[in-house]
């Protein structure tokens, strides 16, 4: 520090301490200052602004990249869904038809069981019912309420039942759909309601079931409640029930099931509905049990959306109710039966249908392999070969056997037996089938 010398008023020198380092203030550095720091300022906005900019135009490549591909998967909610799964048009392609089971529950019974198909490339669907009392046992005139098909599905045990239906039909089902009544009532409602024709006027009463149905014949917007109500009635409290052109009791109330599904599938597979698709998540988790794998379910539901129901085959597996040892039974008839899985599973044609001049089969399986059915179907209908009949044998077949029963040729018989198994067993047999060969596919096979 250095000290600079000041008389003050009196003549007293003042020592006053002055800081070298002090300067006067410069207005123009004051101003130039403020001047770089605007500058500044306003570099950093425009960069803020280019990278705003920046993201903006990568956002509009990337929607336009992803609009594109919704195109190219097939435009509208189908080609969203496609490309938000990340699967393309070759996904469909590839993928296989799928059959399932559905099982109606309430009360931990079920008194709907339907067995369904959906080819995702021709987009057709089949939905069959499957009487709850039908016969499974061995001996119908020793039956009893044990012998009918939904009693084995006490205690909930699907597989079990998903295993009966397979030794009815012949088929290889692999998977199913439980769904509790409470959570077709919530879809119901959750979509707003389901319009649906009433058949008939619809009276009954069930104080044990808490179960009270009255609705009247017409068009209408059903509720949850009254979807429920439709599809549980069989007969009024004075006995009336369908008329018999319709279907009387089960069979009339199976009927209004599969229209009713129908009309439902419809209803809910609306771009509209898009918006509630978390809603339905919850419902599916909360009232329905499946063995169906979810990376399963992704891949169909793109295209289950744009399936319409004019698509859709309906029909109950054939046969007749009986009362038997003091139960009443249905007991399936077998014949008729084969034909309506030939047709509705297997795309096979009628007889009247048949408009080629190659052989007719009938096929069935012997094993306990379900999958062989499939298997030697195929192998048949790419020879041309008519099939008109698919089912499984009454019991275990151990040889592989083809039956002639409209005396065809010997060298129509070799052919026959070639295309799966050259030493197949063969045999002439009575024309009871209304097919030229019956294929037996045993345990050889």
């Amino acid at each position: 520090m250095a000290s600079k010398h000041m008389k003050n008023n009196n003549g007293n020198i003042n020592r006053k301490k002055v800081n070298n380092n002090s300067r006067p203030v410069n207005k123009n550095n004051v101003k130039s200052k403020g001047k770089a720091g605007n500058k500044q300022s306003k570099k950093k906005h425009i960069v803020a602004k280019r990278i705003i900019l920046l993201i903006i135009v990568i956002l509009i490549i990337l929607a336009g990249v992803f609009t594109s591909k919704v195109v190219v998967n097939g435009g509208g909610l189908k080609g969203l869904l496609v490309t938000l799964f990340g699967q393309t048009e070759e996904t469909r392609k590839n993928m296989s038809e799928i059959e399932f089971l559905i099982l109606g529950e309430s009360l931990n019974l079920t008194d709907t069981i339907m067995i369904g198909r959906y080819a995702p490339n021709s987009q057709k669907a089949s939905l069959v019912s499957i009487q709850r009392d039908t016969f499974i046992g061995d001996n119908p005139k020793k039956a009893t309420a044990y012998d009918k098909i939904n009693s084995v599905y006490q205690g909930k045990n699907s597989e079990k039942i998903l295993k009966e239906v397979n030794e009815l039909t012949g088929l290889n089902l692999k998977y199913y759909v439980a769904i509790d009544t409470e959570g077709l009532k919530e879809l119901v409602d959750a979509i707003d309601g389901v319009e649906f024709y009433v058949p008939m006027d619809m009276k009954y009463d069930d104080t044990s079931q808490d179960l009270h149905i009255n609705l009247k014949e017409g068009l209408q917007k059903l509720n949850g409640d009254q979807a429920e109500q439709v599809l549980r009635f069989r007969h009024n409290n004075d006995g009336t029930t369908y008329p018999s052109s319709y279907g009387t009791q089960d069979t009339g109330r199976m009927r209004t099931q599969r229209d009713f599904i129908s009309a439902l599938l419809k209803q809910t597979l609306k771009p509209s509905n898009i918006l509630k698709i978390g809603e339905f998540i919850d419902i599916a988790n909360n009232n329905i049990e499946t063995n169906i794998p979810i990376d399963t379910l992704k891949d169909y539901i793109p295209y289950a959306v744009e399936f319409s129901t004019d698509n859709l085959k309906t029909a109950t597996l054939p046969g007749e109710p009986k009362e038997m040892n003091g139960v009443w039974l249905y007991l399936t008839d077998e014949d008729e039966a084969q034909a309506m899985i030939a047709q509705y599973f297997f795309d096979c044609p009628t007889e009247d249908e048949v408009t080629n001049e190659m052989p007719t089969l009938q096929i069935l399986n012997g094993t306990s392999d379900f999958s062989n059915l499939e298997e030697v179907i195929n192998k048949y209908k790419e020879k041309g070969y008519n099939i008109l009949k698919v089912g499984n044998t009454e019991s275990k077949v151990k040889q592989t056997k083809i039956t002639n029963r409209t005396k065809q040729s010997t060298e129509q018989m070799t052919e026959v037996k070639n295309i799966i198994k050259q030493n197949a067993k063969t045999e002439t047999g009575k024309d009871t089938e209304d097919v030229d060969f019956t294929v037996t596919i045993g345990r050889d096979y």
